[in-house]
């Protein structure tokens, strides 16, 4: 049998803490997820659904949305996760193109959704026709529905920056290997415990967040959101924490030191770069080395620097064990170490393709079955990656490649910045012009005079940006990546003067 719920089980001790408080008492064993996520099972299957209906689930992150995700894979249905800041119109695409046959809501938002064409519940255990209050006067058995390997588990719909979000079909196989390479990578035991402040609608919290410890059988601290203070009173307990690099700066600015993090085994960081800087301020604050990968929504995990062995700031490690990844050049021809490319990789991992988009599928592999993430990246001698850049992001000024990652790296060292953004504004001549957008460190007055003179030595003029514009804040997705095309936008009035 290949379904993911299933390899779960079978690392079950029912006895065992599943989810704990921040002071390391119990909330819930694993023998309550076995019969709480049977309940769900069960109530799923009396509304009608069948082994391959989606269910598409837009609410708070809770214990009872555990309990789903998990009934969902025992009875063989499609999740379809939905980040909860998603307005209307953006969930008429999810929901138009992925045909769900329920929406599973939370009951504030119980009324706004009244018109759907489909069956809507609420995740309240309290309110009348909740999803929760079906599932407790469900039986605590059900069946783990057999599923094939390439059958789809979850369908993750993509940020969408360019274009309509892409429906990516996760399979169990790719969910059920990157989880056991992460596991074996990673070191994970059952005597682990594991700091979980992610959402669960993106692959960071649900699949690598949550799938490692499910499959060690090991502990969870279940918080339902990031918050800085919390996060430092819970460390203490926990031997890993997973999170995105905003993460650990609000850490950073709340004091952790050694001693919060005296049992913690491992800090784990992804789904945008981490600096440089953080990398190296972490380390001092608190004698531990922050293990940055490499993943995305098709693939799951792809790289990670290793468990033992150097962690290099500003890359992503070498391959995971399964993984090939290549660096190629416009014409598909392999680089050669140093060189920056468009990245490919291939393995278990990767995805079945996009929903109901036969063509974007096959634009995005290889004749040979190499997946085109779509991101620029470096290989080292070592083997270490480093992701430079997503190739929309790449500048061409004058017919020569601008990599903003490279201008990033010299901005972000000056004193007073605390990060920047590097982006391409049309430009009548060149095609584009590079531009920076500068975030200061607070109570710092920077100066465009001031950074100019700390840069001209240090790029070539091509490189060197045409103007800088400053702000508070870069736009972040909820991940925390960098939304460049907001930027693009925001300044596009600017091109104009350039």
């Amino acid at each position: 049998m290949s379904n993911l719920y299933q390899v779960f089980l079978d690392h079950f001790d029912l006895s065992r803490p599943l989810l704990l408080d921040a002071t390391g008492q119990m909330l819930a064993t694993y023998g309550e997820l076995e019969q709480r996520s049977a309940q769900f099972a069960n109530a799923l299957t009396h509304l009608g659904l069948k082994p391959g209906d989606r269910v598409a689930v837009q609410t708070a992150k809770s214990i009872e949305a555990l309990y789903l995700y998990c009934g969902c894979l025992r009875a063989g249905l499609i999740y379809l996760p939905l980040n909860t800041a998603y307005g209307a119109q953006e969930l008429s695409h999810f929901l138009e193109d992925a045909t769900p046959s329920l929406l599973v809501v939370d009951p504030a938002c119980a009324d706004d959704h009244a018109a759907q064409p489909i069956l809507v519940l609420t995740m309240d255990r309290f309110g009348a026709g909740g999803l929760t209050d079906l599932a407790q006067d469900c039986p605590s058995s059900h069946s783990v529905e057999p599923r094939a390997p390439d059958d789809i588990a979850v369908i993750v719909y993509t940020s969408g920056t360019t274009g309509l979000p892409k429906g990516a079909m996760i399979s169990h196989r790719n969910l059920i290997s990157n989880a056991q390479t992460l596991t074996s990578a990673w070191g994970w035991t059952q005597a682990d415990v594991m700091l979980h402040t992610l959402p669960i609608f993106h692959v960071h919290g649900l699949f690598v967040g949550l799938h490692l410890p499910l499959l060690s059988g090991c502990a969870i601290i279940f918080q339902p959101a990031f918050d800085a203070a919390a996060a430092r009173k819970a460390i203490p307990y926990a031997t890993v924490f997973m999170g995105v690099p905003t993460y650990y700066t609000r850490l950073l600015s709340q004091g952790i030191d050694q001693n919060d993090c005296e049992g913690m085994r491992l800090f784990i960081s992804g789904s945008a770069p981490l600096l440089a800087q953080t990398f190296k301020d972490w380390h001092a604050s608190t004698g531990t080395v922050i293990l940055e990968r490499y993943g995305m929504s098709e693939t799951g995990m792809n790289t990670a620097n290793p468990l033992t062995g150097a962690r290099k700031p500003g890359t992503v490690g070498p391959p995971l064990p399964g993984v090939e990844c290549l660096v190629v050049n416009e014409a598909d021809e392999v680089l050669p170490v140093g060189e920056t490319g468009n990245l490919w990789v291939r393995g278990p991992n990767v995805f079945q393709g996009y929903w109901q988009n036969a063509e974007k599928t096959a634009e995005s592999f290889s004749p040979d079955g190499y997946f085109k993430t779509g991101d620029l990246a470096v290989i080292d001698e070592d083997g270490y990656i480093s992701i430079v850049g997503r190739s929309k992001d790449l500048i061409i000024t004058g017919g020569l490649n601008v990599y903003p990652k490279e201008i990033e790296l010299v901005l972000d060292a000056i004193d007073g910045v605390l990060e920047s953004a590097v982006i391409g504004l049309p430009h009548p001549d060149f095609g584009e012009s590079v531009c920076a957008v500068i975030v200061p460190l607070p109570e710092v007055d920077l100066a465009t005079e001031f950074i100019f003179d700390q840069i001209k030595t240090r790029l070539a003029n091509f490189k060197t940006p045409k103007k800088i514009f400053f702000l508070q804040s870069l736009p972040r997705n909820t991940m925390g990546k960098v939304q460049k095309n907001q930027l693009r936008a925001q300044f596009s009035d600017a091109a104009h003067n350039l």
